[in-house]
């Protein structure tokens, strides 16, 4: 192969890779100004979500274990669409991640007031008959916590870069703005006080109907061809893997320590450097 052939090769690839979260087109240059930026370009937070074969892998262990809270399953069950496009719902938080991580103070606000807004319209009644609204700082702190335990999680086991501990509370640190700015209340701000949330929150979690058919969306995919199918498989597989042990046995995945050791984590660490070779550039 050709030196054009590959920068070819790796260009397709860039595209579809992108594509592949909901993303058209290149993204804008971050805002590497410490003055202007909403995260400075030295943060762990930066650090951390740099790394897209990790935040993909982190993302979708994030949906799963986000299904749990039978009142936050409820309100994506109602007002979500994403059984019909679920590659723009992907797009819309990888946007949302991309703008509040990689720029100015100003974009990630205007981002952030456009997801306020949304929230204050979602509001409804769960199954179970309890209400609900996208806007409580109790589901929004669980959103939150769900989804920087997953990323964490995702980053020490495949991250060329895995943070330590002290990197793990300055990046929670760092990420209670966001939520914080959203409307969430009593964020964890270190790796103890989130182990303690979730224990503290783990009662009121369950495998609900609705959350049950989400799992099997999310697990089953939306690929068409061979390659996407085996691509998104050990993905999927990847991100139960990096999933807390309690969350897999109530969202009834599947546990097997030893095949993730040894073949999932090997086969996705590889998946991740093609990842990053095509993004390089």
């Amino acid at each position: 192969m050709t030196s054009e052939h590959l920068e070819r090769f790796r260009s397709e690839l860039r595209i579809q890779l992108r594509r592949s979260v909901g993303v058209r087109g290149t993204p804008p240059p971050p805002c590497n100004d410490p003055e202007l930026a909403y995260f400075p370009p030295d943060s762990v937070t930066r650090q951390v979500h740099g790394d897209f074969p990790s935040m993909l892998i982190g993302g979708l262990a994030a949906l799963l274990l986000q299904m749990l809270h039978p009142l936050a399953m409820a309100g994506v069950a109602q007002f979500s669409n994403y059984r019909e496009e679920p590659l723009g719902r992907l797009g819309r938080t990888a946007a949302f991640l991309g703008t509040t991580t990689f720029h100015s103070r100003n974009e990630a606000e205007v981002a952030i007031a456009q997801v306020r807004r949304i929230h204050a319209r979602v509001v409804g009644t769960a199954p179970d008959g309890r209400r609900f609204a996208a806007d409580d700082p109790a589901l929004l702190t669980w959103v939150h916590a769900a989804e920087v335990r997953c990323f964490l999680n995702a980053s020490l086991a495949y991250s060329l870069q895995p943070p330590s501990l002290a990197a793990q509370d300055c990046y929670l640190e760092e990420m209670a703005r966001v939520a914080l700015d959203l409307g969430a209340i009593d964020v964890p701000r270190s790796t103890v006080e989130l182990d303690a949330y979730f224990a503290g929150v783990r009662p009121q979690l369950r495998l609900t109907g609705q959350a049950r058919t989400a799992r099997n969306f999310v697990i089953r995919g939306v690929g068409r061809w061979p390659h996407e199918l085996v691509t998104y498989g050990l993905l999927v597989a990847a991100a139960q893997g990096v999933l807390p042990g309690w969350a897999r046995r109530q969202l009834h995945l599947a546990s097997l320590p030893a095949s993730d050791r040894l073949a999932v984590r090997p086969a996705a660490r590889t998946m991740a450097a093609t990842m990053r070779w095509a993004l390089a550039a």
